[in-house]
């Protein structure tokens, strides 16, 4: 783990998603943090230790999705698919899909595995699963505002984790998307898919792979926006631990009562003309009950503390 020294920092961009505004003052203590992901090598550690079956492993219970026909309710995880020409960008199933028999071990469905991909991220987990493991390490997920202090790497105010520019001297910095999303990745940076979580420089506090390669999930729940700035400079907002749970749900999906969680960092999906996500303000909600092939975590330990 990496020594993260704790101090107050603007969170959240008033440049570019809505949500992600507005940009405020917030104060975080020391904590340590995991310096990558944790991979396949480390989650399989945990699976051995305590035959830990994740979620995405069980079969959906029919209670928790009223009006879910039966045939859809298989135990499988969301897999990205690349189309193959132009597809319309506002339906995402043009590129994911539920997969049957898709979880950590099986990323891309029930044909593949991770034999060589032990240094990779593990993904296909869920937020009770990424619970699971934290506690098992004796840590916890980070908060939202520890996890974007963090990726600064002691940038205050900086676009990305390494400074203003996405490709500082042609160089890529992350596993992110090159080309026109869905249909066209040009692997420019390497890479079609996951990364080792050493391949890319770390930040300004040592930590690896804090934008791209895969989503992180965060222990707060999330809102549609930040709190505003308080109008006195002593009320500026300490360790905040972000929204409540009910005001977290969808509400397109006003039937279904599943809560969201913020998760940071984007990941090699993250295209310009796309997702532009690749920034430490950047954030995105996802209900705990979903796992995906660019999601994972990584943990943090707060001195003093069992949080």
């Amino acid at each position: 783990m990496i020594a993260v020294p704790g101090g107050t920092f603007r969170m959240g961009s008033d440049r570019h998603y809505a949500e992600e505004a507005p940009a405020h003052r917030v104060t975080v203590d020391r904590f340590w943090m995991d310096r990558t992901p944790v991979t396949n090598r480390q989650f399989k550690n945990f699976v051995k230790a305590t035959g830990h079956v994740t979620f995405a492993e069980v079969a959906p219970d029919p209670k928790d999705y009223p009006g879910t026909p039966s045939h859809m309710l298989y135990a499988g995880s969301l897999v990205f698919s690349q189309p193959s020409g132009p597809v319309d960008r506002r339906d995402f199933r043009h590129w994911w899909s539920l997969m049957m028999g898709a979880n950590w071990r099986r990323p891309y469905g029930p044909r593949s595995n991770i034999n060589a991909l032990d240094n990779h991220p593990v993904v296909h987990v869920s937020f009770a699963d990424a619970i699971a493991y934290a506690r098992w390490a004796g840590k916890n997920l980070p908060t939202e505002a520890e996890w974007e202090f963090a990726a600064r790497g002691g940038l205050d105010g900086a676009e990305y984790a390494w400074g203003d520019g996405l490709t500082p001297g042609g160089c890529h910095m992350a596993n992110t998307w090159q080309g026109e999303f869905p249909h066209q990745n040009l692997g420019e940076d390497g890479f079609e898919r996951t990364s080792p979580v050493t391949a890319f420089p770390p930040n300004g506090y040592g930590l690896q792979d804090m934008i791209g390669n895969v989503w992180e999930w965060t222990t707060d729940w999330y809102s549609s926006k930040h709190q505003v700035d308080p109008k006195k400079a002593c009320c500026i907002p300490q360790n905040p631990r972000g929204g409540c749970e009910d005001d977290s749900y969808d509400p397109d999906l006003p039937d279904i009562k599943i809560p969201r969680k913020v998760i940071k960092g984007g990941s090699h999906l993250c295209a310009p003309n796309y997702c532009r996500r690749y920034r430490p303000a950047a954030r995105h909600a996802e209900p705990v009950d979903t796992s995906t092939s660019h999601l994972g975590f990584r943990c943090v330990w707060r001195p003093g503390s069992n949080r």
